[in-house]
């Protein structure tokens, strides 16, 4: 088994220590960074398989770097998840819909962040084979994992991915937010059910090219539905 490499992005030694010590014990290759620009260096060079990257530093701050990370093509599909003190929910939304996959506030328990990571490595490693599923034009081919609308590529980070491919193999029924949380991340006592409906919203933003955002319907009091079909009780 190739060992996971993962960049620890703090401009704190201490907490890059205790999290390199965690990460190492859990079998982790670990690679270390104090600010944004050397980040970034080793996130084009090596490519490591997650960061985590912390929310406050000097300079170029953590989510000014998930910002950028995400709106480049060659490291968008790299899965990120943010360290911070900041524990306002507005912080936590903020970071999710930058297109972090996770969001961890300080102080936490080794043991609950290796849980988390190996959750969000799970969501990034799955890769369904298949038969491409084609709805209104909207395409998802599982064998080489892309989307397309038209014949134009969408791009979806891992978590998007998951959730519309389990929504197109899932057509029709209406499922909760804690049903989404068990199918599509994989029953991760972390994630929150707020958690959902930001993962929802990015995904719909992605799928609005001719209006295949309509597809992802929202049944009020009961969660969400992949639908072709405009019932009354959708939003």
């Amino acid at each position: 088994m190739v060992e996971k490499k993962i960049l620890i992005v703090d401009d704190e030694r201490a907490i890059r220590d205790m999290l390199r010590v965690a990460l190492e014990m859990a079998e982790y290759g670990v690679l270390e960074a104090c600010d944004a620009q050397e980040a970034h260096q080793i996130i084009v060079d090596v490519r490591p398989d997650l960061v985590l990257l912390d929310w406050m530093m000097p300079g170029i701050s953590g989510i000014e770097l998930a910002r950028r990370l995400k709106n480049d093509e060659v490291t968008r599909e790299i899965p990120l998840i943010l360290l911070t003190a900041k524990g306002e929910e507005d912080n936590k939304i903020q970071g999710l819909e930058l297109g972090a996959d996770d969001y961890i506030t300080k102080p936490f328990s080794p043991r609950e962040l290796v849980a988390r990571l190996r959750a969000v490595l799970r969501r990034a490693d799955t890769l369904s084979s298949g038969d491409p599923i084609i709805v209104e034009g909207l395409c998802l081919d599982p064998s080489s994992h892309r989307v397309t609308i038209s014949g134009s590529p969408i791009q979806l980070g891992p978590t998007e991915y998951r959730l519309l491919e389990f929504f197109l193999t899932h057509q029709e029924r209406v499922y909760s937010r804690n049903q989404l949380l068990d199918y599509v991340w994989g029953g991760n006592v972390y994630v929150e059910e707020r958690t959902v409906d930001v993962h929802i919203r990015r995904l719909r933003k992605a799928l609005k090219a001719d209006g295949h955002d309509r597809l992802v319907q929202t049944v009020r009091g009961a969660g969400y539905r992949f639908s072709n079909k405009f019932l009354a009780t959708a939003e």
